[in-house]
């Protein structure tokens, strides 16, 4: 039975299409969701992270993350939502800031985060890039966001959905897939089905190559997704400075790759195509990251 604050929160918070707001209203599935993060590695540092909630709307998962006595700070930007989770949720911290500008090494110092959320569609993206830019705060992260991007993210190589958040996020952290939510669990109803997922952070803590020249490499090849490699790194050599490959596409080592469209190339040889570019020995180090 839904809570008499659903129904109070229901007639006083508007959602807003200029946040991308799409407000859960099925208590079973946020509870579901909430427990990404609380029922995960209870016994485990994991179980015991800070949580910060992005975007609380109307409190649909803090009721569940708030009763846990985990700690806890919700970021939200609309003000009348804002205004609302100061009077239902006045224990929980409020900070009213836009997560993708605000400073988030301030909320915790010194810590690391779990991340949740309820993910607006059309900033989903963004929040997953700031992640990663956050990599070595957020330990934990995970909710929910439009399916087709959910699966993305999760996507393997091989799969027609691998792309750019694939490789970059897996190479840092273990991302899985966990369940649909259909459209009817919210209001307003979305015209797609939304995906929960969770990130793990993995052990990595650098890779060998130069992280501004993969993201170059990964983002230049799926911009022509369909054409191979060949075709991709025709100009981006030519772009290089200074001649670590004077052989070009010619070079011995890059051969394997030149046939290959970029979703058939995994996040870790997309590391060894890097280091290639750079005219590093790959074979001796992507081994051991």
């Amino acid at each position: 039975m839904r809570s008499l604050r659903f129904y109070k929160y229901m007639a006083k918070v508007k959602a807003k299409k200029s946040f991308g707001q799409h407000f859960l209203v099925d208590e079973a599935v946020s509870e579901r969701i909430a427990d990404t993060v609380l029922g995960y590695g209870a016994d485990t540092p994991l179980g015991q992270l800070p949580i910060v909630e992005i975007g609380p709307g109307t409190g649909a998962l803090t009721r569940w993350l708030d009763a846990s006595g985990r700690e806890l700070v919700a970021v939200e930007l609309d003000p009348e939502a804002a205004a609302y989770m100061r009077k239902a949720y006045p224990g929980v911290k409020l900070i009213e800031e836009d997560f993708l500008k605000m400073n988030l090494d301030s909320v915790f110092p010194g810590r690391k985060i779990a991340l949740i959320g309820n993910y607006p569609y059309n900033i989903s993206t963004q929040i997953f890039f700031r992640v990663l830019e956050h990599r070595n705060k957020v330990a934990l992260c995970s909710g929910m966001l439009q399916r087709e991007v959910a699966e993305r993210i999760c996507a393997r190589e091989g799969s027609k959905t691998y792309g750019i958040l694939s490789v970059l996020l897996q190479l840092w952290y273990d991302c899985e897939y966990l369940f649909t939510v259909d459209e009817t669990v919210f209001r307003p109803m979305p015209k797609v089905k939304s995906g929960v997922l969770r990130l793990l952070r993995n052990g990595r803590t650098e890779l060998p190559c130069s992280e501004a020249l993969l993201k170059n490499v990964v983002k230049t090849a799926f911009g022509q997704r369909r054409k191979t490699m060949r075709n991709s790194l025709g100009g981006l050599i030519g772009s290089l400075q200074g001649s670590t490959l004077p052989q070009g596409l010619d070079t011995p080592a890059l051969k394997p790759f030149l046939p290959l469209r970029p979703e058939q190339i995994s996040p870790l040889s997309f590391v060894k195509l890097t280091m290639i570019l750079e005219g590093k020995d790959a074979e001796a180090d992507v081994l051991h990251i």
